[in-house]
């Protein structure tokens, strides 16, 4: 595909099916070691999860927690 004046391209149709990007999706492009890749709106979501994921510092059990969050 070929990159226009300014700046843009156009993802292939089987690609943003597959990715579920539709009109108004939020995507961005990272930088790694292999180059650039898309980033999709879901795909940053579940990264931010993951990144959080055993950064909790309480010493609640599960059951106690939820006692909590429905009071």
């Amino acid at each position: 595909m070929r990159v226009t004046q300014k700046g843009q391209v156009t993802i292939p149709l089987r690609v943003r099916e597959a990715l579920g990007i539709r009109p108004g999706s939020q995507v961005r492009f990272e930088l790694d070691r292999k180059g650039a890749r898309l980033v999709t709106g879901a795909e940053r979501a579940q990264q931010q999860v993951a990144a959080m994921r055993g950064a909790g510092d309480v010493q609640l059990s599960t059951d106690e927690i939820l006692a909590l969050t429905r009071r």
